[in-house]
C-alpha cells in the first residue's frame, strides 16, 4: 500500500472520529439528561409551600422527567444512526462537480 493510500485512510479515520465527537444530538443530549437529572432531583426534594405555588402540581419533577426523556432520546438516536462522514471518492465527486449555486 502507498503513503499516499495509508495518509487518505488516516484522514478517513480522523475525519470519522471528529463527525462522532461533534455531533449535535450528542451535545443536546447530554445537556438534556444533565439538567433532566438536576431539575428532577428540585421536583423530588420540592416542599409543599412550592407545591402551593403551583396548584398542587410538582412542575420541576414533570420538567425533569419531560428532559430526561428528550436527552436520552438524542442519545438512543445517536446510538443508532450514527453519523457517517463522506468518503473521499463523493468529496472528489462533489469537488468536480463545482461549488453549490444558492
Amino acid at each position: 500500500m502507498s503513503d499516499y493510500q495509508h495518509e487518505v485512510e488516516e484522514l478517513e479515520r480522523e475525519s470519522a472520529t471528529a463527525a462522532r465527537l461533534f455531533d449535535v444530538r450528542r451535545i443536546i443530549g447530554g445537556l438534556f439528561v444533565v439538567y433532566g437529572v438536576i431539575v428532577t432531583i428540585a421536583g423530588l426534594t420540592a416542599s409543599d409551600a412550592d407545591l402551593k405555588k403551583a396548584q398542587d402540581i410538582n412542575i420541576n419533577l414533570w420538567t425533569g422527567v419531560g428532559m430526561l426523556a428528550l436527552g436520552l432520546f438524542f442519545l438512543i438516536w445517536l446510538k443508532l444512526r450514527p453519523a457517517v462522514p463522506p468518503t473521499a471518492e463523493e468529496l472528489q465527486a462533489g469537488m468536480e462537480d463545482g461549488p453549490a449555486e444558492g
